[in-house]
């Protein structure tokens, strides 16, 4: 009975595909999450609290590694350069759909050289205005920005930032004529904003927070499809009268090209069950981060809708890589 039992197992795992046997053993060693910006930013607490989940969900250590550089694009071409095995994957934000349309030239084809697993999370951008503008509401403030071309100026936290392109989207569908004020980082354009240095600027809703409850700066509107949590009052853009006006800061994983469809999945479907966990999400809700899945299908077709969308906007608006 027993060698009867081993011939069919036997006869079983022959029968499987080299990469069914690699998925159904995987992973056997720790596997490397690469993110692509500094220690400290959300991508960075994003990504180690999705890889301590998926660690202990997993039975094998999923390892952090920081490599920044050239607005993620370092960690990005690192990751696509790795083995198409599973022991490799990098956490993705909006710079992967921006950096072709921003950069002559990139060392690594996003859409090519590397295969998505699936979003994780998102975190909302709102609109908001220095307590001198006048503007008490969106509509309010475009058709104040048309009455004084090139009076008003708006911040970011770089050329080609999400911020700056959320603004630059507003000014081309409203042919608004302001001045952009580009600051190294999210730090500096929020004490731009609060001192008056700067009119208007979007910026991330946790970052916003303390500062719209404490009348420092007045919302306009939040850029997602639904008001956020923490700030019940402020409208959408849409509510506020704006149509497809939803900026959004994304993060996805992906694997090198070439991984098995099978690991694949694997990792997809450990990624999923990790966001539905109560203490996960409990977790990136503190860091004001929301969970967000989908399918490899559906995150390579976010992947193409945001590239064509940056791509048209950075082109109008003539947008150089600094």
């Amino acid at each position: 009975m027993l060698s009867k039992l081993i011939h069919a197992l036997t006869a079983i795992t022959l029968g499987m595909s080299p990469a069914a046997v690699m998925a159904q053993a995987y992973p056997t060693k720790p596997i490397r999450m690469v993110l692509p910006f500094p220690p400290g930013g959300p991508t960075d607490i994003t990504g180690r609290a999705i890889a301590q989940k998926l660690s202990e969900q997993l039975g094998q250590t999923v390892v952090p590694e920081n490599r920044p550089g050239a607005a993620g694009n370092v960690g990005l071409e690192l990751a696509s350069r790795s083995a198409p095995d599973g022991y490799s994957i990098v956490l993705a934000a909006p710079p992967i759909a921006i950096s072709p349309s921003l950069y002559k030239k990139l060392n690594y084809n996003a859409q090519k050289d590397l295969a998505p697993i699936s979003l994780v999370a998102s975190i909302e951008n709102i609109m908001v205005v220095h307590n001198s503008v006048p503007a008490k509401s969106l509509k309010e403030f475009i058709q104040l920005a048309r009455s004084f071309p090139g009076k008003l100026n708006f911040s970011s936290s770089g050329a080609g930032s999400t911020n700056h392109l959320a603004s630059e989207l507003l000014k081309g569908r409203y042919k608004l004529n302001m001045v952009h004020v580009p600051f190294k980082g999210s730090g500096p354009a929020l004490v731009a904003l609060m001192s008056g240095e700067v009119d208007v600027g979007t910026m991330a809703v946790p970052g916003a927070i303390p500062i719209v409850r404490a009348n420092r700066v007045r919302p306009l509107a939040v850029l997602s499809e639904k008001r956020v949590p923490p700030l019940p009052d402020v409208p959408t853009a849409k509510e506020a009268g704006v149509d497809d006006f939803v900026v959004s800061i994304w993060y996805g994983v992906l694997a090198p090209a070439g991984t098995p469809r099978d690991v694949i999945n694997r990792l997809n479907s450990e990624i999923h069950k990790a966001l539905a966990s109560a203490d996960l999400k409990q977790r990136l809700a503190a860091s004001g981060v929301d969970p967000l899945t989908s399918t490899p299908e559906g995150f390579a077709s976010h992947i193409r809708s945001e590239t064509v969308r940056y791509a048209k906007v950075i082109k109008d608006a003539g947008i150089k890589a600094q």
